[in-house]
């Protein structure tokens, strides 16, 4: 996924300003995609120039709403039909995981005593998140409250395996 697919995924729903791309970055995607708001506005410019999107209106301060066009549209679709997502097979938690031995037991422990707590963090924060969203019936937030449900079941696993990791240490 890219920063440019997921801004223009949000302006599927109604057109927007950066800063209210911003925000809505804020309470869905950056669980799952984070960006800066420099990344944001970079962005935003980049897309515009390519006609992907347009500048709907001006407002004060030159606060501009980016509203998706038809071209932008058939880019989003693009991306969600034909190419295949990236195969993420690089993970630094069980890198170290696979070379927890050169430790004292009792370091690996510590290590994954961390983890499933940092797993139990990023769990209660996703559930804090789910309570704290006016969901309804658009788009973003049928498939926003699919898309967070699986950061609660992927965390709610490796915080169970991590406690069951601990248990196979010596």
């Amino acid at each position: 996924m890219s920063l440019r697919h997921a801004l223009l995924g949000l302006l599927t729903e109604r057109p927007a300003s950066g800063y209210d791309l911003l925000k809505r970055f804020e309470t869905s995607l950056a669980n799952v995609w984070p960006a800066t708001q420099s990344q944001i506005y970079t962005e935003l410019t980049k897309l515009a120039g390519t006609g992907l999107i347009t500048v709907a209106a001006e407002g004060p301060r030159g606060r501009k709403e980016y509203a998706l066009t038809d071209d932008g549209l058939a880019e989003l679709r693009h991306w969600l039909t034909e190419t295949k997502p990236q195969r993420n097979t690089r993970s630094d938690v069980l890198l170290r995981v696979f070379f927890l031995g050169v430790l004292k037991p009792e370091e690996a422990h510590e290590y994954l005593a961390e983890l499933a707590g940092l797993s139990e963090q990023g769990y209660e924060e996703l559930h804090q998140l789910a309570e704290a969203v006016d969901w309804d019936d658009d788009d973003l937030s049928v498939y926003g409250r699919i898309a967070l449900e699986y950061g609660l079941r992927f965390h709610a696993m490796r915080r169970d395996w991590a406690k069951w990791a601990a248990e196979q240490v010596g």
